[in-house]
């Protein structure tokens, strides 16, 4: 296996991987509080995007990492968008809107 690509299979299990610990700290506190909406939507988009070029380009490393990690964030956003509305966010002033 060659330097460069075990490179790229670390950095894609590192990217694929990376929400799931913010992902099971909201789901075990029940609080997401300390989570930025607006971060989180824009991982997801860049995520989306990766995916997309992957398939342009048939890359099927950045194909398959872009897909697992969107699967997470999407996890993720649901599990937010649902701590959220039930207020368990831990504070009212997080359901302000992203640049409120």
């Amino acid at each position: 296996m060659s330097p460069w690509l075990l490179i790229g299979i670390m950095a894609a299990l590192l990217t694929m991987f990376g929400f799931v610990p913010q992902m099971m700290k909201m789901y075990r506190t029940k609080s997401v509080s300390d989570v930025s909406l607006g971060t989180l939507c824009q991982f997801t988009t860049g995520v989306s995007l990766w995916a997309v070029y992957g398939f342009l380009i048939r890359d099927m490393i950045i194909i398959v990492a872009n897909i697992i990690s969107l699967a997470t964030l999407l996890a993720s956003l649901g599990i937010y968008l649902h701590y959220r509305s039930t207020g368990s966010s831990g504070s009212s002033s997080d359901i302000r809107e992203v640049g409120h």
